[in-house]
């Protein structure tokens, strides 16, 4: 003999029910503005995350170009300094020669 579960059945008919009542909701006018007044806030949310994107990358470049700019110009003056260096080196060099040639020669 077949045993029905009450339990079991109207467990199921209320799931049937709730199912049926729920996509009834989700098709009203009231639901459907409620979607749109969410979506309208996604976007506007959207908007401001890009303002905020398009600020901060403008902001990154002009920090990476002013780093450039300190680079080039450490890299300037380090580059007269190595000049500024070697001519001293000659210049220390030919003040030696100068000195040797003049203790070679007899002064008369």
């Amino acid at each position: 003999m077949l045993k029905l579960n009450w339990k079991k059945m109207g467990i199921f008919a209320g799931g049937v029910l709730f199912g049926t009542a729920g996509i009834a909701i989700l098709k009203s006018e009231d639901a459907k503005r409620l979607y749109t007044h969410v979506t309208a806030a996604v976007k506007r949310g959207s908007d401001s995350v890009m303002q905020t994107y398009t600020t901060l990358r403008e902001n990154c470049g002009d920090i990476n170009a002013d780093a450039d700019d300190i680079n080039e110009e450490r890299a300037q003056k380090k580059a007269a300094q190595k000049l500024a260096d070697a001519q001293a080196v000659i210049e220390e060099y030919e003040a030696r020669m100068q000195a040797e040639s003049e203790a070679e020669t007899p002064e008369e």
